[in-house]
């Protein structure tokens, strides 16, 4: 079933559920607190105890929010938290994959334990809440939204970056894919692909299990992050937090931050297309492979941005 491009589940969120992850600070908080502001009830799910406490406190509305500890990589502690997210509120319909960790360095560095671990949060993560939330939302027929956070990275991949772009971008296609599938269950999809933020993830190593501390190639790489502070030209977490609201409320397949990425996303394109082969198309070959050849998500996303003069000419 193709999508429909003016089907937006979550329209409004007022007396809904959301469970997010990695929501004590950050990005994973700027979205909780336009949620709360927005009427919507919030389980913040997070692996700092310490970050939970301060992170309800600062949005002050005890009655609409409720805090979970939650390591994303934990199955069987997702599970426990969404039975906690249901027992307060009764049904989740919201679900924002944010929780994510800045693994990066070079290739040549690279290790078993730092691929591990920056597939295991970043992309294993939003995997496990899929798996473990995806069917509930489905179960109650009220609609719901699934947003997970990839990255501008995911679309704009540099050197250094290999362990973090590789999880953002399998998230990014992971999105696309389920896209026009859950719109026959008005289960919306979103892509939240934003460049630099205010957050914490430039403190990413304090959270490296020690698992995954043996074989590792980026400890000091780890170390001299955790020393930059961030810059006051990225953008805040409480904007960032209105545009996913709003992303959320259009049900658009791709949230975009920074219009300062534009450039180089076309080039990165235009790259792309202008290595395709210049020779005729198989005509036989592209009705067989047919299916292959698009998505219907494509055009839908196309259409929710394109004016009806653009249309017509």
């Amino acid at each position: 079933m193709a999508n429909e491009p003016n089907k937006t589940p979550m329209a409004d969120v007022r007396g809904r559920t959301a469970f997010v992850t990695g929501g004590a600070n950050g990005i994973g908080l700027g979205i909780a607190r336009a949620l709360v502001k927005a009427g919507a009830n919030v389980v913040i799910a997070d692996i700092r105890d310490s970050a939970l406490a301060e992170a309800k406190a600062s949005l002050g509305a005890d009655a609409q929010v409720e805090t979970v500890l939650l390591d994303v990589t934990d199955r069987a502690g997702f599970a426990r938290a969404a039975d906690a997210a249901e027992a307060r509120f009764g049904k989740i319909h919201l679900l924002i994959g944010n929780a994510g960790v800045g693994v990066m360095g070079p290739i040549l560095d690279t290790k078993y334990d730092d691929w591990d671990w920056a597939m295991g949060v970043n992309f294993g993560g939003v995997i496990n809440g899929l798996v473990t939330i995806l069917p509930r939302i489905k179960a109650h027929g009220e609609g719901g939204q699934i947003v997970t956070t990839s990255s501008q990275s995911a679309l704009i991949p540099i050197p250094f970056t290999a362990t973090y772009t590789a999880a953002k971008a399998a998230v990014l296609g992971l999105m696309e894919s389920i896209r026009g599938e859950l719109a026959a269950e008005n289960i919306g999809v979103s892509a939240f692909l934003p460049g630099p933020v205010q957050s914490n993830i430039a403190m990413s190593g304090e959270l490296r299990p020690d698992e995954y501390k043996q074989d590792s190639g980026y400890a000091e790489r780890e170390a001299q992050l955790e020393k930059r502070p961030n810059s006051p030209l990225w953008m805040s977490a409480d904007e960032v937090g209105e545009r996913v609201l709003a992303g959320i409320r259009a049900n658009d397949l791709y949230i975009l931050t920074h219009p300062e990425f534009a450039a180089g996303m076309r080039t990165r394109f235009d790259a792309i297309l202008a290595s395709m082969p210049d020779e005729p198309i198989n005509h036989e070959r592209a009705e067989a492979i047919g299916f292959l050849l698009g998505n219907q998500a494509f055009d839908d996303q196309l259409a929710r941005h394109t004016s009806p003069a653009e249309t017509a000419a």
